[in-house]
């Protein structure tokens, strides 16, 4: 990832600032129950998930959120949804507000797979995505002390109230406010409150037309906002993340397409909402078709888009997975890359054989060391 830049030529690298973000703890304060405040319409029948529209705004809407925060944001949101079980289907995250599309799965059939001689050994597995060595060995001495003493019950109690975290939109939404609340006012060195109230949510269905017209307009909101012309040039978006080589993001996209799940490329996933975007996305005009009364694609974008079938040319492809590269980072030929890679060989773990990483999207032979999103070598 870049470092955030600054006319301040002291400002540390981005993974200083985000120091905190990423770092695995105890059980989180307040975790452990949740009252559930006033009623939300959830999905509750037969089908395998629900998919529902988050949306939550900073207090007044004075709070604004710069690049760095906005990083922790989506960083925090990934993984909590890890943890929950919840797949993040879009987001978009804004200055002072941030949208989300998020499938929940059906939990009993979700946690199935904790089931059986082997389940609590895959919960603690499971369990490391979010908390510390220190704590999950803390919590399987507390476990073993209580069959022990032949309080199988309660030890059982125990396990059950860690289970009752996944699959819940609610608690997902509240620990992802929370954690970055946590981190955001120690950056800031304040106290309080950040976000507005509690989080608004729309129960969307979860295929077809409702699905992908959610997730467009959720990817839409810079555009909408006068913040790009483009929403692959907001990289705080689903769209723009997929673009920039995101598994996850791509399969939540597919999601929203009705496409195989690894159908970005294959399926053609990747054209098909490129097109959905600026068809949906079209600014709209007074009747004397003069003046902008709704933001959006303009009508020469959206047609050239439209005639080039949704296709990014392999220039620009590696223009956007470019910049979201790690401080540190080598680009260049195999050559180049590999001869970095032996030079810097204790830096890397020993599983790792080789250095550079073709770009699938370029034209030309192209590589890097690291694969993207990861931290910097320094």
């Amino acid at each position: 990832m870049k470092r955030v830049q600054s006319s301040d030529s002291q400002t540390p690298p981005l993974e200083e600032q985000l120091v905190g973000v990423n770092a695995k703890t105890g059980l989180y304060p307040g975790a452990r129950s949740w009252s559930g405040g006033r009623c939300r319409i959830l999905g509750k029948g037969p089908l395998e998930s629900y998919c529902y529209h988050v949306m939550s705004r900073t207090c007044g809407g004075e709070v604004l959120f710069d690049e760095v925060e906005k990083e922790a944001l989506r960083r925090v949101i990934w993984r909590m949804a890890e943890f929950s079980g919840i797949k993040v289907v879009t987001y978009c995250l804004m200055s002072n507000h941030f949208h989300l599309l998020a499938e929940v799965p059906h939990r009993e059939t979700w946690l199935q797979r904790f089931d059986g001689p082997e389940g609590e050994a895959k919960l603690f597995e499971h369990l490391r995505t979010l908390y510390s060595r220190a704590y999950l060995g803390l919590l399987r001495d507390e476990l073993a002390d209580l069959r022990k003493r032949g309080l199988t019950a309660l030890a059982e109690q125990r396990v059950e109230a860690l289970k009752k975290r996944f699959c819940d939109l609610s608690l997902f939404v509240k620990e992802v406010k929370e954690r970055f609340s946590r981190w955001y006012n120690k950056r800031h060195g304040r106290r309080g409150t950040l976000w507005m109230d509690r989080f608004k949510s729309v129960l969307v269905e979860g295929r077809g037309e409702p699905l992908r017209t959610m997730a467009a307009y959720i990817d839409l909101n810079p555009v909408r906002a006068g913040l790009v012309m483009d929403p692959k040039d907001y990289r705080w978006c689903g769209y723009a993340e997929a673009l920039g080589g995101s598994r996850r993001a791509q399969r939540g996209l597919c999601k929203a397409l009705g496409k195989p799940v690894d159908g970005w490329k294959s399926a053609g996933a990747a054209e098909a909402y490129r097109c959905l975007l600026h068809d949906e996305g079209r600014e709209v005009k007074d009747v004397q078709n003069e003046s902008v009364v709704k933001r959006g694609v303009t009508a020469e974008s959206a047609r050239t888009v439209l005639a080039e079938k949704g296709k990014l040319s392999p220039a620009e492809l590696v223009r956007l997975r470019v910049r979201y590269f790690s401080d540190g980072v080598v680009l260049g030929s195999k050559e180049f890359v590999e001869g970095i890679f032996e030079a810097q060989r204790e830096r890397f773990g020993p599983k790792r054989k080789q250095g550079a990483r073709r770009i699938a999207e370029s034209a030309e032979p192209f590589y890097t060391l690291r694969r993207l999103r990861l931290r910097p070598l320094g």
